[in-house]
């Protein structure tokens, strides 16, 4: 895979549960300032390396992020070195407000500039400001989406990994969430994004990688996969 320098290098990276195989050897390359989706059926592994990636489960295999290996690192290590996960279930605290959903995203750096990265956050998402007393439980589906992405943002992300952030969205609310997306790359946020909606994340990735099973079956520039016959009639519909 061309590109820039890599942000993010994975290198034979398996990943297992028990005595099952979840990821079987994956190579991926995230170059700074783009945006790199992994598509893939349920069940194709697509989940577990992103978490394999933060460092959630158990690796064997090379994490390289930011030229460092981060291999032993903890989570909340790699959260303070500039990565961040929003997870497919968004893990919101539902009986908190949004306010304070969104100050807990600073904790783990322990920064005391919160205000500004919350204005920030405000800023890009009106309607969490217009919310921000209401508990988070109470959002719709779109607006709780855009408080985790944006509670990824207070920890001032370098490196952004989303997994499925279409999920249970209409499809109106799924092209704005991925408009947001956009505009994070353009503020200089690198993105791993994780996305079942596969014509939806080729159109706005530089590249992309196919899942099937726990390994990489394609992988290049989004535009050339979205062209791909092959992949076309497996996950485009065509």
């Amino acid at each position: 895979m061309t590109g820039g320098p890599p942000l993010l290098q994975v290198s034979a990276l398996h990943t297992r549960y028990g005595r099952v195989e979840a990821l079987g050897g994956i190579d991926l390359h995230v170059p700074e300032g783009h945006i790199v989706s992994v598509i893939g059926a349920n069940g194709a592994g697509k989940t577990t390396l992103l978490n394999s990636v933060m460092g959630v489960l158990p690796v064997s295999g090379q994490v390289v992020y930011a030229g460092q290996s981060v291999a032993g690192v903890p989570l909340e290590a790699r959260v303070q070195r500039g990565m961040s996960l929003v997870p497919e279930r968004r893990e919101l605290f539902g009986s908190m407000t949004v306010h304070d959903n969104l100050r807990l995203g600073a904790y783990v750096r322990r920064r005391q500039d919160w205000p500004s990265d919350l204005e920030r956050v405000f800023t890009r998402f009106p309607r969490l400001r217009e919310r921000q007393r209401q508990l988070a439980g109470t959002l719709s589906g779109g607006e709780q989406q855009m408080l985790a992405i944006g509670r990824a943002l207070m920890a001032r992300p370098r490196l952004l990994l989303l997994d499925e952030p279409s999920l249970g969205l209409a499809p109106l609310i799924v092209r704005d969430i991925l408009s947001i997306v956009q505009t994070l790359r353009q503020d200089g946020v690198t993105i791993l994004l994780v996305e079942q909606n596969a014509r939806a994340s080729l159109a706005i990735s530089d590249s992309a990688y196919v899942l099937e099973t726990g390994c990489v079956t394609l992988s290049g520039p989004a535009a050339e996969l979205a062209a791909n016959p092959e992949l076309t009639a497996s996950y485009l519909g065509g």
